[in-house]
C-alpha cells in the first residue's frame, strides 16, 4: 500500500545493548559499540526504528513493568548522546510456561509471534513486507519471517549461539547474518537504496 513506511524492528538486549541475562536496573544498560550510530543512520534516512523486546523477567518476577520505565528511559538517554532515537519501544512481559499470573500465558506478542510488529504497523502505518527485523535470537528471525519482513541475525549477544542452532534448523534461516547492528544497518540501507 502506498504511503506506508519502512521500519527496522530491533531486539533490545544483545542487539542494541549488552546482553546481561535480565537487566534489572537502568545503570545496567550499556550500548553495544556502534549501535547508537547505526540507529542514527536509520533516523537520518527517515526509517522508523522500533524496539521489540521479549521481557519474560516480568513474568518470572525478576522485574516489574514499572521497572522497565526507567530502564527504557536510560536506553533512550544513551542513544540521545549520539543524536539517535527510537520511534517506539514495545515489550512482551509474558511467558507461556513460567512465572506468575497474570503474565504466565501464551500471548500474541511474545516473539516469534508478531503482535508487537502488528501493533506498530497499525499505529505507525508501516509496511511489514518492506520492513526488517534485527535480533540475536532465532525467535527474532522467526518473528520477521512470520510478519513477512526481512530478517537479520546479529552475532552480538546470543547471536553466535543462535548461529550454531541454525545448522540444526533449516526453517529459520535469516535473510542476512551480520556481525553487529552496524553491519545489519549497512545491509538494510543498501537494500532500501536498491529498491527506491
Amino acid at each position: 500500500m502506498s504511503g506506508q513506511r519502512v521500519a527496522v524492528f530491533l531486539d533490545r538486549d544483545g542487539t542494541i545493548n549488552e546482553e546481561l541475562n535480565f537487566i534489572r536496573r537502568p545503570d545496567e544498560v550499556v550500548l553495544i559499540p556502534g549501535a547508537a550510530e547505526a540507529i542514527l543512520e536509520l533516523n537520518r534516512r527517515d526509517v522508523l526504528a522500533c524496539v521489540i523486546s521479549n521481557q519474560s523477567g516480568v513474568a518470572r518476577g525478576y522485574i516489574t513493568e514499572e521497572d522497565l520505565i526507567p530502564i527504557h528511559a536510560r536506553l533512550e538517554e544513551e542513544l540521545a548522546r549520539s543524536g539517535a532515537h527510537v520511534d517506539r519501544i514495545a515489550y512482551c512481559p509474558h511467558h507461556p510456561t513460567e512465572g506468575v499470573p497474570p503474565y504466565n500465558l501464551s500471548c500474541r506478542c511474545r516473539k516469534p509471534a508478531t503482535g508487537m510488529l502488528d501493533d506498530a504497523a497499525q499505529e505507525l502505518h508501516i509496511d511489514l513486507h518492506r520492513s526488517f527485523v534485527v535480533g540475536d535470537r532465532l525467535s527474532d528471525v522467526q518473528a520477521g519471517k512470520n510478519a513477512g519482513a526481512t530478517s537479520v541475525l546479529v552475532l552480538t549477544g546470543y547471536g553466535r549461539q543462535a548461529l550454531a542452532e541454525l545448522e540444526k534448523n533449516d526453517e529459520t534461516q535469516p535473510d542476512c547474518i551480520a556481525e553487529d547492528l552496524s553491519a545489519a544497518v549497512e545491509y538494510i540501507t543498501q537494500l532500501i537504496d536498491r529498491n527506491t
